[in-house]
């Protein structure tokens, strides 16, 4: 078996545009799969070098490979299996830069530098009070930033032509706008006002939304797919078919990352909240819907859910009568879009696990289901029942009332409360004290009229029916 390098692959030397903060598995298999996508198609020619946003990182291991890998997609599209591998070698090089801050210093000083891309996790963008920007490098993301485009604009002495464009891919809503507004207060501390007139006029920061499902590094059947590759890759990513990114924010960023022109599903929008409500209430909302009937059920993945034909109907039909019709657009293309979107959960090369996606299930629900049910009663005062079916499940779960072995991975004192005020001959005071628990809820969840007489009914079906029994009354 070939080791995998400069030796042994022809791999093309670009110019870097692209500053990269993060190497882990998801940028590898998302942006930089498409990265590479439109530098072999023509549309791009960049370079991207990869740098860890924390000292502990994976620098060391991209220089044994020089920085080459490989992406290994498997999927269905239009109910056919699809199988794609790419050799990555857009990724020129990986920095950590607590080690060597020279090197990271010359590369976001470069000349040809025009695109920031960052994924540091949800916890990445945070506002670090006293974090000092003249530290080399500063310890928080935000400061690093601020010190990056700092020292950018004293190089270039202020020229409106030396911005970038910073394109985040965190999971937190509206991600560049919050980091720039982090920048901008870091800036400010600093008495840096000239800097903070050249940020706004000369930087641009994206807000998007990122969907792929990346299960990383495939231990379990590593030495398979290295007989497949026919080299030794030590880095190669594993993820789905499916992909989507919405990049909103100024126009300029479809010259500078054409992606769309490579024939990937990237949506360039003025802005993506639309789109992240449709994508949030179809995709989440039916997850977090189906976890506690299949559980309830003994199953373990999103296949082994969706490919049961009473759980298939039931989450089908939820989308179908109760989602989509809470969005706004056209209703054959909000009908294609959920097609696509389900189609995903017979993917049969994904492990998705149902305990994996049950994490904090309560705030969970009430973020993507809960405005279903609200603007449901709002439109035509009337209960989306199904929705509301999805929130009986989710309690029972969470009440241990029924024998099984899933343990609520959940905010304790919450899990507690559900399941030491359970009350099997008074199931109708157990909901209404959940429901109406001070802490536990952002949003007044009984404001839908009938919605705990509901919870309550089905709640009681679960636990004297069974699951399966109780959901035929919705499945059909």
């Amino acid at each position: 078996m070939k080791a995998l390098n400069n030796q042994t692959v022809g791999r093309i030397v670009r110019p870097v545009k692209i500053l990269q903060f993060g190497e882990g598995n998801f940028l590898r298999a998302f942006v930089d799969w498409m990265i590479q996508k439109a530098n072999d198609c023509g549309v791009m020619n960049h370079g991207v070098v990869a740098v860890q946003p924390i000292a502990k990182g994976m620098a060391s291991q991209f220089k044994q490979q020089d920085s080459l890998y490989h992406v290994y997609l498997e999927g269905i599209k239009n109910k056919q299996p699809i199988k794609e591998v790419t050799l990555v070698d857009c990724i020129q090089d990986v920095i950590n830069p607590y080690e060597d801050y020279s090197a990271y210093e010359a590369l976001f000083l470069s000349e040809e530098l025009e695109i920031i891309i960052s994924n540091t996790t949800e916890a990445g963008i945070r506002y670090e009070e006293g974090d000092d920007i003249n530290a080399c490098p500063p310890q928080s993301f935000p400061t690093k930033m601020t010190a990056l485009l700092y020292q950018r604009f004293q190089k270039y002495k202020g020229a409106t032509d030396k911005g970038l464009h910073i394109v985040c891919c965190e999971l937190i809503e509206n991600n560049g706008s919050t980091l720039k507004q982090y920048i901008i207060k870091h800036a400010k501390q600093n008495n840096l006002s000239a800097f903070i007139e050249w940020v706004n006029e000369s930087c641009f920061f994206y807000d998007t939304l990122v969907d792929r499902i990346v299960t990383g590094f495939p231990k379990n059947t590593i030495n398979e797919i290295k007989r497949e590759l026919g080299y030794d890759d030590n880095l190669v990513v594993v993820g789905e078919y499916f992909h989507v990114w919405a990049i909103g924010g100024n126009p300029a960023i479809k010259e500078k990352l054409p992606l769309d022109k490579a024939g990937l599903n990237v949506l360039f929008l003025e802005d993506i909240t639309e789109f992240r409500k449709k994508k949030v209430r179809i995709l989440n909302g039916a997850h977090t819907a189906m976890v506690p009937v299949a559980l309830l059920m003994g199953l373990e993945t999103v296949k082994d859910a969706f490919t049961h034909p009473l759980i298939e109907t039931y989450i089908r039909k939820m989308v179908s009568e109760e989602v989509l019709p809470t969005l706004d657009g056209d209703r054959q293309a909000l009908d294609d879009f959920a097609s696509s979107i389900l189609e995903r959960f017979y993917n049969p090369y994904i492990r998705h696990y149902l305990k994996d996606i049950s994490l904090n299930s309560l705030s969970k629900w009430e973020t993507r289901n809960f405005p279903v049910l609200k603007d449901t009663y709002a439109g035509d005062r009337t209960l989306a029942q199904r929705t509301a079916f999805s929130f009986a499940a989710l309690l029972v779960l969470y009440s241990g009332a029924e024998a099984s072995d899933f343990t609520p991975n959940d905010t304790p004192e919450f899990v507690e409360f559900i399941r030491s005020s359970f009350n099997r001959s008074d199931i109708e005071t157990w909901v209404s004290g959940i429901v109406g628990h001070p802490e536990m809820w952002e949003n007044e969840l009984s404001q839908a009229e009938g919605f705990i007489p509901f919870v309550t009914s089905s709640v009681t079906d679960i636990l004297s029916l069974g699951i399966e029994k109780a959901l035929e009354k919705y499945g059909r």
